[in-house]
């Protein structure tokens, strides 16, 4: 996993495309739900319902330790000055 980054690079363009769309519909996806779940959790913390305040904030916390994670799949963009040939990873 750690040349994953410089495969995407070496990527076939469409490749690259479909990759980052369905992780940036993922993020999406992990976002809206990690919103609903803190709105429910200060929603039931305010009406003093801790039984469902927890247990919601620590799925958005979950949720949010995943969409971290998921920002590494992220494809750096590449550099205009680089010379061809020459990996900066080295």
């Amino acid at each position: 996993m750690s040349n994953f980054r410089e495969a995407q690079s070496k990527a076939h363009p469409n490749k690259s495309n479909t990759l980052l769309s369905a992780l940036i519909c993922v993020l999406i996806f992990n976002i809206g739900m990690q919103i609903w779940l803190l709105y429910t959790a200060l929603n039931n913390a305010l009406g003093k319902h801790t039984r469902i305040a927890w247990p919601a904030f620590i799925g958005s916390l979950i949720l949010f330790l995943i969409g971290f994670f998921w920002l590494y799949f992220i494809p750096m963009g590449k550099d205009k000055n680089q010379q061809p040939g020459k990996n900066k990873y080295r």
